[in-house]
């Protein structure tokens, strides 16, 4: 080693890096150190210039060799770590792609129908189960083919018989607790419907073997050979399994015989198999939209040119061909349940297929006295046109004890109690009355009832112009008082009677549908509504104030044994004081108001609503005991016709209530008779209301008769039938109980003159 290699030796301690970097700023100001000493002014310097002070004290460099060697050493760690997972993932997949076998073909005779069955759980209604004729791929028009390639699965032929993005949909569906999705591809689709084991199983086991499977079949079975037994086992609607069970229903020709435009309507209808096989005007649109579609798939794929597409028009579908063993209601019946269930998340495929056992709600007495009634109180001469709706409700449960759908099903399939809406006219005025005592108003709150009123732009008018001035809410409902129903309204406010009405069962999309909730004439019953919403609406009133949402499936028992029972979705609405205040009221329309007629002749207590839509073209009854809520509903399928009833005048308090009668008679007949609750306000000893008799002058808008005195009153909660003034012939008499008619004339009812025609008679003021 020379001088120049000797080793200096340090006079003191080893000193380290940062205690000297620290001396060195000790007495530098800390304003001063972001420039060091040898830097001229002005002069930018980089930002590795100084070191990074933490503390003030303790200065960090760029990392050290130990550093970086710490970092190097997660990053290897994390990358081994996300192989070793992906390897093992892929070993597991290998393992179940190994060990899951291709299950045996189903039979047409393996897949098993589901039954119906009444309320009892016992008694069978009617079986569901699939219609199919198998057919060679060679008999399938290429058209036909491509138009369903071009619907399902465009990239067919070239893929591995598994959608990746598809299937994690469906997967994250089916972990989140959403409805479990089918498989996207062809193939997927085709092993579901034809390979057993896997369509009635719905959790995330089913969709991984369905994946195996899929990608197994794939591999080993021709495209040609799967396409084939997917046309031959999907669900086209109109209990059609199969392509060729499709043309039959739809076109009434085979499967050779289908053009493009025909094969692209089939293909659309595989997606939403039920609208497509109702042809429905409401569904028309939306049908013709998805056979757009189609047509475009295969202008696409150069199955069709873009002219020959254009050209092709919306194909015609034959009527759809019924059984008679869905004749009378039981067509109703069925298909109201399967509408259901679709609602609950099965689907028809499933239904047809699947083997269940569905136990609805209807009671079969009680449906075939809905039937009877109806029969027989529409007099002869009725026209055909002049449709009737009936719904039972049971206001513990909301379940739907029995309805009257129409004449035959095998005539018109669409019900007349759950398919058909009308406006609700008077009918509405309870939810009004409900939001208004839900806001704090007493029953012997005042509201102007003279006729006719102005508010804003239109003119409302009583019935045959009665004015009655100023009127408690218990006559307002009893007498039906159209200015007194709006006046309240404008008081309680048309947004909370819509949040009421809605709250009681009634969808929101109709309360709103033309703004019909923004103008006055609102209370008045100008929305539409069906029979089926009507009865769980006053259901809620007869449960005092619980609504429990409108059902008609009781349980699902799959083909396992294992029974689904539907679980009770309800919520409370209102209190007990409102709903017993407001039944109250509606105590006073059937003992002495529009409703008469619907006094029941073992005296059990009553309550109901009437309703007269503009010029009659709707009347209705609806009404409840403690145990029942029934909804009837007599209107026109011409919705610009009156209705006309030989021997009825045209409220609701007339044919209406009738039926309400005399089949509530024949319902209640083993039911024990019970009480409402006691309202919170009693209108005076035995139930009369002080109301002056009612005029046909027309006193302005402003003025007023002086306000009804509540009289103190006696607590009984079913008041005895009085003497006040009534809708009967003489307004200072008595309504007599309807009597036995000569033959060929139903009873005539009173001339209702309170009854509403809510928009017949509101004039536009210019």
């Amino acid at each position: 080693m020379g001088p120049s290699d000797t080793p200096i030796e340090p006079d003191g301690p080893e000193e380290r890096p940062e205690e000297r970097v620290t001396e060195r700023f000790a007495s530098v100001d800390p304003a001063d150190r972001a420039v060091p000493e040898t830097a001229p002014p002005d002069t930018a310097l980089p930002d590795t210039a100084l070191p990074d002070i933490q503390d003030g004290s303790r200065v960090t460099g760029p990392p050290g060799p130990a550093q970086r060697s710490r970092k190097a050493r997660y990053v290897r760690r994390a990358a081994f770590g996300v192989l070793a997972a992906f390897g093992l993932c892929m070993l597991l997949f290998t393992i179940a792609y190994l060990l899951t076998p291709i299950p045996s073909a189903k039979s047409a005779s393996i897949a098993s129908g589901s039954v119906f069955y009444y309320s009892d759980g016992r008694t069978p209604i009617a079986r569901q189960g699939p219609n199919r004729t198998i057919v060679d791929l060679d008999r399938v028009p290429k058209p036909v083919r491509e138009a369903v390639l071009a619907a399902e699965n465009r990239s067919f032929y070239r893929d591995p018989g598994v959608s990746v993005q598809g299937t994690a949909r469906a997967m994250w569906s089916t972990v989140s607790g959403g409805q479990v999705q089918g498989g996207s591809t062809i193939t997927q689709q085709m092993v579901r419907n034809y390979y057993s084991g896997l369509s009635q199983e719905r959790t995330v086991f089913r969709k991984l073997k369905e994946i195996m499977i899929s990608m197994k079949v794939g591999n080993e079975k021709s495209k040609d050979w799967i396409l084939e037994q997917y046309l031959n086992t999907i669900y086209f609607g109109r209990d059609a399994y199969g392509i060729e069970a499709a043309a039959r229903a739809y076109f009434g020709l085979p499967v050779e015989k289908l053009t493009a435009a025909q094969g692209a309507y089939l293909a659309a209808a595989i997606q939403q198999p039920t609208s497509f096989g109702t042809a429905a005007a409401a569904d028309r649109p939306a049908a013709e939209a998805r056979w757009r579609y189609v047509l475009g798939g295969m202008v696409q794929m150069g199955s069709l040119s873009s002219s020959d597409a254009a050209g092709v028009k919306f194909p015609t579908l034959i009527k759809q061909k019924l059984t008679n063993s869905l004749k009378g209601q039981i067509g109703y019946m069925k298909n109201i349940a399967v509408k259901e269930l679709e609602e609950r998340g099965y689907s028809e495929d499933e239904i047809n297929r699947g083997g269940f056992k569905i136990r609805t709600t209807f009671d079969k007495g009680l449906m075939a006295a809905a039937e009877a009634t109806v029969k027989a109180d529409m007099p002869p001469g009725t026209s055909k046109k002049i449709l009737t709706g009936l719904v039972t409700v049971d206001p513990a449960t909301g379940a739907v004890k029995a309805f009257y759908g129409g004449e035959n099903y095998l005539d018109t399939q669409l019900s007349t109690s759950f398919g058909s809406y009308v406006q609700a006219g008077s009918g509405f005025k309870p939810y009004v009355l409900a939001a208004a005592l839900d806001q704090g108003l007493g029953l012997d709150y005042t509201v102007n009832g003279s006729s006719p009123q102005t508010f804003g732009t239109a003119q409302i008018h009583n019935d045959s112009d009665s004015s009655y001035g100023e009127v408690n809410l218990i006559e307002a409902t009893q007498r039906s008082i159209n200015t007194a129903y709006v006046n309240l309204g404008q008081k309680v406010g048309l947004d909370r009677i819509t949040a009421m009405a809605e709250n009681m069962g009634i969808p929101e999309n109709q309360l709103t549908a033309n703004g019909a909730n923004t103008v006055p004439s609102f209370p008045l019953g100008t929305v539409s509504l069906s029979p089926a919403q009507q009865a769980g609406g006053f259901a809620t009133f007869a449960a005092e104030g619980v609504h429990h949402r409108t059902h008609v499936i009781y349980s699902v028992t799959d083909a396992g044994g294992k029974e689904h029972k539907v679980k009770d979705e309800s919520n409370r609405t209102f209190g007990k004081d409102v709903a017993r205040d407001a039944t109250y009221a509606m105590t006073r329309v059937v003992e002495s108001g529009t409703g008469t007629r619907a006094q029941l002749d073992d005296g059990r207590p009553v309550a109901g609503k009437t309703g007269t839509t503009d010029q009659a073209r709707a009347l209705w009854f609806n009404g409840f005991v403690p145990q029942l809520a029934t909804s009837v509903a007599v209107f026109n399928s011409d919705p610009n016709k009156p209705v006309t009833i030989p021997g009825y005048t045209s409220y609701g308090g007339s044919l209406p209530a009738q039926i309400w009668h005399d089949y509530m008679t024949v319902a209640t007949q083993n039911m024990p008779i019970k009480d409402f609750g006691d309202p919170s306000f009693f209108d005076g000893g035995g139930g009369s209301v002080p109301v002056p008799v009612p005029t046909t002058t027309r006193p302005h808008p402003a003025t007023t008769a002086p306000a009804a005195t509540p009289v103190v009153p006696t607590h009984t909660s079913r008041p005895p039938p009085t003497t006040s003034p009534g809708p009967g012939p003489d307004p200072g008499t008595t309504a007599p109980k309807p009597t036995q008619s000569p033959p060929g004339v139903k009873n005539p009812p009173p001339p209702g003159r309170n009854e509403v025609r809510p928009t017949g008679r509101v004039q536009e003021v210019p």
